[in-house]
């Protein structure tokens, strides 16, 4: 009898890979189900992009092994990106790292500094991927918590009364998914003293700065000297609708940056040359690009915040991202079951907040990544 690693008790399959074979299975038996719980973009990358790797694809290198830090062209237009839209200067040949989507680097920095029973501060609520990766690792996770009253950033006077002398890693993620709170750049400075003064890796996963944020987006190392202890990820998912490219990035310092290579060396073999070239134009647009496509998502969050509104779900109106966290109201204020009822009474899927952690409970989370006529169809669903 062959046993699975022990380590598979503490991990189960992702939630959304098991709701999407409950909802295959409506739709199977007839039933169209508009999914609004997913954050999967389904607009188009900007224009010329598709052209520049279709071109590239043609090229008698395209299909060869690349590089594992990616060609130099990629980074170098990272590095600049980074400059232009977060005014943070980058070395491209030393402090940055493409990835194939950032939810692998998430892995790869664990890997990288992460022993087994290592401590890890994660934000409550959060994406799932850090627990679960901790847990992999046979790492102590110790939630933080973030509530709505604190705009879902964390009390760094209550952090410090904890001993952290066995922390190795805090993730932080501004603007934060599921809630899209932003952050002012005093608490993520605080944040970052906080890391500094208790020899933390801080690793902020920021890849929402630019959809809906009505603030100046933020990078980590727009605070000074934080170089010194943090690392950032970054993606061209949600920026640029390029979710199933698998386009990401960690910028840190070059001895974190050598680390992580170690890791990721032994695990893929370069990002195909025609994805490399298609990021680099993505990169190359400036501001109009963001205004555009904020204009399609400012309609579809009017539209959602009509549903919220006549299911009296309270949400907020300054938060960023491609999602909508709202607080029921109602007599069922389970938002598992919520969630459930809400698929078999209106065929659409929206995410119960408990997902995303125990502070999550009593919240659903709806996707924007859905067109207007598709969202239009669900407000009429549950109007009538």
């Amino acid at each position: 009898m062959i046993v699975a690693s022990k380590k598979m008790n503490q991990v189960s399959e992702y939630f959304f890979s098991e709701k999407m074979k409950e909802i295959n299975h409506f739709e199977k038996n007839g039933i169209k189900i508009i999914n609004l719980g997913i954050g999967n973009p389904d607009l188009l990358p900007p224009k010329g992009v598709i052209d520049k790797m279709k071109k590239a694809s043609e090229l008698k290198h395209s299909n060869t092994y690349q590089s594992y830090i990616g060609i130099e062209e990629l980074r170098n237009s990272i590095s600049n990106w980074y400059e232009k839209t977060y005014q943070v200067n980058v070395d491209p040949k030393n402090e940055i790292l493409p990835l194939m989507g950032s939810k692998e680097g998430i892995m790869h920095i664990s890997m990288s500094y992460l022993d087994k029973g290592d401590q890890v501060l994660i934000p409550n609520p959060g994406y799932p991927t850090y627990s679960s990766i901790s847990r992999l690792l046979e790492a102590e996770i110790i939630y933080y918590n973030l509530y709505e009253d604190r705009n879902w950033t964390p009390d760094i006077n209550l952090l410090e009364n904890n001993n952290h002398t066995k922390v190795k890693i805090m993730w932080i993620n501004y603007p934060h998914m599921p809630t899209g709170a932003t952050i002012t750049f005093d608490k993520l400075e605080k944040i970052v003293l906080f890391a500094k003064r208790n020899r933390i890796l801080l690793v902020h996963d920021n890849p929402y700065s630019f959809i809906l944020n009505c603030e100046r987006p933020l990078s980590i190392f727009n605070v000074k000297g934080a170089k010194d202890i943090s690392l950032e990820l970054n993606s061209l998912s949600k920026s640029y609708n390029m979710p199933g490219w698998r386009v990401g990035m960690i910028i840190g310092k070059k001895e974190f940056i050598k680390n992580i290579l170690k890791v990721k060396s032994q695990m893929d073999s370069g990002m195909y040359y025609p994805i490399q070239i298609g990021a680099i134009e993505a990169m190359n647009h400036d501001s109009k690009w963001f205004e555009k496509l904020n204009k399609e998502y400012l309609q579809r969050r009017r539209i959602i915040w009509e549903i919220c509104d006549y299911l009296n779900l309270e949400y907020q109106k300054k938060s960023s991202g491609i999602f909508v966290w709202a607080r029921i109201t109602g007599p069922e204020k389970n938002d598992r079951i919520w969630s459930d009822e809400f698929l078999r009474n209106h065929h659409i899927f929206i995410t119960p907040g408990r997902v995303f952690g125990n502070n999550g409970k009593g919240y659903v989370r709806f996707s924007m990544c859905c067109p207007v006529k598709i969202l239009e169809q669900a407000k009429n669903r549950i109007f009538s």
